[in-house]
């Protein structure tokens, strides 16, 4: 620290964050630096909640040992601050004014699979924000016969088979050739890097057997120390910014606060203001706890000590009074008395942009934290969908009345996605679907799949009010009655036979199909490859039709028509059938349909 202009000087830990697509192994590479194992305990394996861990420059120095020391660099950065993200590329919009949190990037990819929709995304992301990143290439121990050893990773390849080698470098330069074709970025393993202005550093690794992490958090220190260090300074006296991750309640403290202060200095007794859904609070800091190197922020287990006062970069457990209704994702500040009203209105627009409402029409969205509302929110308009509401907290009666609302103007529309958060009690979901997951991708994937399915349900109520195609052969030898109405043992050859559609014979309307009876049981309809005795009204055996014949739905002209328009939900053999109808009525009818 330096004191310039009476001014304290002071460079912060730079803020890491870690990204990559589901289950390519973004928190195991952080369990491999930390000694930990905080993967064991999220839903489904993934991380759900935006974590923090704090790596001190002593511990990095001890892991890296003689690889930190070649670099040459006179280290002043006090550590490195971890930020453990969902699996989501758009979690690294957990944001400061004006900016993202992160002051650089971990891109987990798992070298056996390659990039993957959500690592595409997280590429443009980090472009979008011109934040510098390198890649982590994990479970290169998955490669075929790898064997794994000891001491460097470059120095673990060497020892491979050739045929092994072979396979590591052609999935690494299927890496280089992605970055190269989708992003117009150069990459090239950390080792033949030239120039870490213009090239993106891939480090291969393995976060199960350790391989390749002390490289990785060489290249994130030094990387960090040498390109950061202007943008890592800060004023020590300045007042605090930072952003909520986690509201708990516990013995001895109430309503707590785990926040991350990205800039500026927090003291015990300093005023605050927190973002609020209504409006900002305004309360004194009583404690402040900071955890033990190392320890995981969302660690049960986590041990925090009492300080006096917390410097940026750094995680820390805030008591406060009048804390209810606070909500994790919102922006905190420390200020000056004079300073509350305008640092006020100054969060609440900054919570605006977030908790979202829009024109009459999109979707609902629930979230249990204003990052994870953020994020679902960039998630969803990414995919091209519009939100008519978002909001933090569990869903409510009134969320439920807006939702149904629109349900006769738009069913697909009538949608509530609740992230992380569930039904308040004795509320009835009524017409308006639900969906639910604690998982982020999920939800999507829900939303998608539901939307699919109640497209084919609508549209299946359109088919429903028209004659569909199907067609039947009358079964010789099986003649129940000659007439009023004939009874016959018919085989249906393509489509479902229903009762009430009129049959033709060669492009003529010769009946109804009155009533079907299979196996001595009344039914509606009969499908493709199955006999049963059909009452058809209007025909006598004989006459009109003899047995043997195909008789066929007689689809009329305006029914044909918008059949057409709904093919993509006929099956193959109802296609078929409604060629040959269209193909025998034009004999007679030349621009029958057309």
């Amino acid at each position: 620290m330096t004191k310039q202009d009476g001014v304290n000087q002071a460079v912060r830990s730079p803020v890491c964050t870690v990204v990559g697509h589901v289950d390519h192994g973004k928190s195991s590479v952080l369990d491999s630096i930390r000694d930990s194992k905080i993967i064991a305990s999220e839903a489904g394996g993934i991380t759900q909640s935006i974590g923090a861990s704090i790596i001190p420059l002593d511990v990095v120095k001890k892991k890296c040992g003689r690889l930190l020391d070649a670099m040459k660099i006179n280290f002043t950065i006090p550590g490195l601050l971890f930020i453990d993200t969902p699996g989501h590329a758009a979690f690294t919009n957990l944001r400061k004014r004006g900016g993202s949190l992160a002051d650089i990037a971990v891109l987990v990819v798992d070298l056996t699979e390659g990039f993957m929709p959500q690592t595409i995304e997280a590429v443009e992301i980090l472009k979008t924000y011109k934040t510098p990143f390198i890649i982590a290439a994990n479970k290169i121990d998955t490669i075929g016969n790898w064997r794994s050893n000891e001491g460097s990773v470059l120095a673990n390849f060497a020892k491979q088979t050739p045929e092994v080698q072979t396979a590591f470098e052609t999935k690494m330069y299927e890496l280089v050739g992605t970055m190269h074709e989708k992003f117009a970025l150069n990459a090239e393993r950390f080792d033949r890097v030239d120039d870490f202005t213009t090239q993106v550093a891939i480090v291969p690794c393995s976060a199960k057997t350790g391989e390749g992490i002390p490289e990785l958090l060489t290249m994130l220190t030094g990387l960090a120390q040498k390109f950061l260090e202007k943008n890592l300074a800060l004023n020590a006296d300045g007042c605090a910014k930072g952003t909520i991750l986690e509201v708990k309640d516990e013995r001895g403290i109430g309503t707590s606060l785990d926040v991350i202060i990205y800039d500026g200095t927090l003291n015990v007794n300093d005023t605050i203001v927190i973002g609020g859904m209504n409006e900002p609070i305004v309360t004194k800091v009583r404690a402040l706890f900071e955890p033990d190197p190392l320890a995981e922020m969302r660690d049960k287990k986590a041990k925090f000590k009492s300080v006096k006062s917390i410097v940026a970069a750094m995680g820390v457990k805030i008591a406060a009074p009048g804390l209810d209704g606070v909500v994790a994702g919102m922006p905190v500040r420390s200020c000056s008395k004079d300073e509350v009203v305008a640092l006020k209105k100054e969060i609440q627009k900054e919570v605006d942009e977030v908790i979202v409402e829009t024109d009459d029409d999109g979707i609902i969205i629930k979230a249990d934290t204003l990052g994870s509302l953020e994020a679902l929110t960039v998630l969803l308009r990414e995919a091209g969908y519009k939100i008519r509401k978002a909001s933090v907290g569990h869903i409510s009666k009134k969320d439920i009345s807006e939702a149904e609302s629109v349900y006769e103007k738009d069913p697909f529309s009538a949608v509530i996605l609740g992230f992380n958060v569930c039904m308040d009690a004795g509320v009835e979901p009524g017409k308006v679907k639900t969906i639910f997951s604690m998982i982020i991708y999920e939800l999507l994937d829900k939303l998608k799949e539901w939307q699919t399915e109640e497209k084919k349900r609508q549209e299946g109520k359109k088919l429903d009010v028209l004659i569909r195609p199907f067609k039947f052969q009358l079964m010789e030898g099986y003649v129940f009655r000659q007439s009023n109405p004939a009874v016959i043992g018919c085989e249906v050859l393509a489509g479902t036979a229903r009762t009430g559609s009129p049959v033709m014979k060669n492009g003529v309307e010769v009946g109804k199909l009155r009533s079907i009876q299979l196996e001595k049981e009344n039914v509606s309809s009969v499908e493709k490859g199955k006999q049963a005795a059909f009452a058809i009204e209007g025909v006598t055996l004989g006459r009109q039709v003899d047995e043997g014949d195909i008789l066929y739905a007689a689809v009329p002209e305006e029914d044909f028509r918008k059949l057409k328009e709904l093919k993509d939900y006929l099956t193959p053999d109802e296609k078929s059938a409604i060629k040959e109808v269209a193909s025998m009525m034009r004999e007679r009818y030349p621009v029958w349909g057309v």
